[in-house]
């Protein structure tokens, strides 16, 4: 999720190669880069962490809960760490003693994904109590936060976007919280900005997809990245997922009245139609490169099948699965630890098997790029995955009953993104 826009250089250059008007979104400077070049023991990865440090943590720690794995609390540490005093989290703080300030820029992605990554984490660390407080300050800060339609941009203020406005949806799967309950002052939900990013079925270029965001003219474009992050949230998912059952291909339906689940499904029948030639999606060339052409996007590629998983289609989603344990493997060594993440709960939402993909095990990778964790309680293992959402998906079962086509009583059996 959000692929796009962590593989930026910066999140001006990310709001360019999506093609929107988010000046919001693009006027605020990213933290800074640790001066020193020696990064904290208790960070994943080796690269600058300057754009994605929280996220790459925050994703190896689902990655990790997921296989049954709890992060070293060398790592949870740091993570806790990286928290303002209000609640948010930058994407990076290189000094975490001094108090975040009005020139901290924070991220409202980075702190959706600290508190999923904190909730999973907080029962099996060392300082069960701190995570919690962490948590709930997280969810505080982004209601204090929400855009009056409803939605989040990257930063507190920009325009909402529907990736950062799912990866918030997925914090609340996580926490237990409606987003129905989360509304902004003007008494809009999460969704009601989700579904303002949905494309009808009739649209000639992109039938069912979501937009990342409106253009300068207020026309919607299909962008598969958004798409793949609106699909879960539609369906009520934190970003760890598995294979809803029954099986069922996508289609598009248009409703007189749309809701979120059928528009995460039509999100989904997007991402199967676009899959099926190449069994990958592509992104653009970043904005200046000389080489102009696309280039396949593994990360959305995972992140896509995660999202037809959890709509019912692993079947449409097992051929862009098996292109990635193919594919992927110099990319992931390349990416670090977010990357493996990614592949590792992809191949989770499918019930492929992490350790065996294709030649490599990405477990064993993950597990490699920072403080090892702790070793997998079998005992705890079948349920770790769920903890992160479970009262949310009673709640959803409750609430609206048997999604069109998707069962949802599979939520309770094990996730994965």
């Amino acid at each position: 999720m959000n692929t796009v826009r962590r593989a930026a250089a910066t999140a001006l250059a990310a709001v360019a190669v999506l093609g929107t008007g988010a000046v919001g979104q693009a006027s605020a400077a990213p933290s800074p880069t640790p001066s020193t070049g020696k990064l904290p023991a208790g960070l994943y990865g080796t690269k600058d962490p300057t754009y994605d440090g929280v996220w790459r943590q925050s994703l190896s720690f689902l990655a990790q809960r997921a296989t049954g794995y709890q992060p070293a609390d060398q790592a949870v540490e740091w993570l806790l760490g990286q928290q303002c005093d209000d609640g948010a989290f930058p994407s990076y703080r290189a000094d975490a003693t001094k108090p975040c300030d009005a020139k901290t820029m924070r991220d409202t992605n980075a702190t959706a994904a600290a508190v999923q990554a904190l909730a999973a984490v907080r029962r099996q660390s060392a300082a069960p109590q701190k995570a919690d407080q962490a948590v709930k300050a997280g969810s505080d800060w982004l209601r204090s936060v929400q855009n009056k339609d409803g939605g989040w941009g990257y930063s507190a203020g920009g325009a909402s976007d529907a990736n950062s406005t799912s990866v918030v949806v997925g914090a609340l799967a996580a926490t237990g919280v409606r987003p129905t309950a989360f509304t902004s002052a003007e008494g809009r939900t999460p969704y009601d900005a989700l579904l303002a990013f949905a494309l009808p079925c009739s649209d000639k270029e992109g039938p069912g997809a979501f937009a990342y965001q409106p253009d300068k003219a207020g026309k919607l474009f299909a962008n598969a990245d958004a798409t793949a992050a609106a699909a879960l949230a539609g369906l009520g998912k934190s970003m760890v997922a598995t294979k809803a059952s029954p099986e069922q291909a996508p289609t598009c339906t248009d409703l007189s009245k749309p809701t979120p689940e059928r528009a995460a499904l039509n999100g989904a029948s997007y991402l199967a139609k676009t899959l099926a030639t190449t069994h990958h999606l592509v992104q653009p060339p970043m904005p200046g490169a000389t080489d102009t052409a696309e280039q396949p996007d593994f990360g959305n590629t995972a992140d896509a099948v995660v999202a037809l998983s959890a709509a019912g289609a692993s079947k449409e989603a097992m051929p862009a699965l098996e292109w990635l344990e193919k594919n992927s493997a110099a990319w992931a060594k390349e990416s670090g630890p977010a990357a493996y993440a990614q592949l590792v709960l992809a191949a989770r939402a499918t019930e492929t098997d992490p350790r065996k993909f294709g030649s490599v095990d990405l477990v064993e990778q993950l597990n490699a790029a920072g403080p090892a964790p702790k070793s997998p309680d079998t005992s705890a293992s079948s349920t770790t995955a769920d903890e992160e959402d479970s009262g949310f998906d009673l709640w959803w079962i409750i609430g609206i009953g048997t999604v069109v086509g998707v069962g949802i009583g599979f939520l309770l059996s094990g996730r994965k993104k």
